[in-house]
């Protein structure tokens, strides 16, 4: 049986979550999805629009997820390991970097493969964030006339 794990902050649920999570599960039998608890989504200094608990709701009545849990630490090697997952699924923004090269080397150790996944554009819940915004601004703009 082939296990995957992604993680996730799952803010604002878009078509880029969904798109994710449907080929993750396309590549492997058994999905589990790590939901970025509030106060580990902290340290980028943002803080989630929709709280945990329904964010791991969502996730978990997606039909492409076999199990959600909460991530509460960024350590993707022992959580892999501790699920005895085969592959860990990530966004190609990562691909290249420092860290993403030593988690590799790590990984590949264990013998967890990672899959990096095409970032759809225009669709992350930073840019979904900043439209509402943007809107906000336009919409008050609008008013004053």
């Amino acid at each position: 049986m082939i296990i995957g794990y992604t993680t996730g902050v799952f803010d604002l649920f878009h078509i880029g979550h969904l798109s994710l999570l449907r080929n993750a599960k396309n590549m492997c039998d058994k999905l589990i999805v790590g939901v970025t608890t509030d106060e580990l989504v902290q340290y980028k200094g943002k803080k989630p629009i929709v709280p945990f608990s329904e964010r791991i709701e969502i996730i978990r009545s997606c039909k492409y997820v076999d199990l959600a849990i909460p991530q509460n630490d960024m350590d993707k090697l022992n959580a892999c390991k501790k699920l005895k997952a085969n592959i860990l699924f990530v966004g190609d923004d990562w691909y290249g970097t420092e860290k993403w090269i030593q988690y590799e080397k790590k990984l590949n150790k264990e013998g967890i493969s990672i899959i990096y996944f095409p970032r759809i554009q225009n669709h992350s819940s930073s840019e979904l964030r900043q439209k509402c915004v943007d809107d906000s601004k336009i919409q008050n703009k609008i008013g004053e006339f």
